[in-house]
């Protein structure tokens, strides 16, 4: 029985560690960057972040796909996918901002988080993609 799964290497493995790191340390600047610029009760340095990792993710989804651009380089392309946009993107944050928001009566801004993380990330990561489809 064949399977299209691979085992992963040592140096895939690291190679997603050393960039998830990095993904990790751009979203720690960029939130700190976005709160200490305006100061908000709303979690907006978050939906940014979410925002921005997905449009990454489309557009490397789609010269992936598209143009060829990680051919020769499918590590490349999950060092930057998988690693630096995981790293970078945080769904579990997100959650927990959004039951804080409930948990301290803010329940519209609670769901309304919930709804622009879902909608605002898909049309990102939608638009990465026609641009480069």
């Amino acid at each position: 029985m064949s399977s299209s799964i691979t085992t992963p290497t040592l140096i895939s493995v690291l190679v997603i560690c050393a960039s998830g790191g990095l993904g990790a340390v751009a979203r720690f600047f960029l939130d700190t960057c976005i709160k200490e610029a305006k100061a908000l009760t709303f979690p907006l340095s978050t939906l940014i972040i979410n925002a921005l990792a997905s449009l990454l993710a489309g557009v490397i989804a789609a010269l992936y796909l598209h143009s060829g651009v990680f051919a020769n380089s499918p590590l490349m392309y999950t060092a930057l996918a998988t690693g630096f946009l995981g790293g970078f993107s945080t769904f579990s944050t997100m959650i927990n901002e959004s039951v804080t928001l409930f948990r301290s009566k803010h329940y519209l801004a609670s769901i309304v988080n919930i709804v622009l993380e879902v909608i605002v990330p898909w049309s990102c990561v939608t638009l990465g993609w026609l641009m480069f489809a």
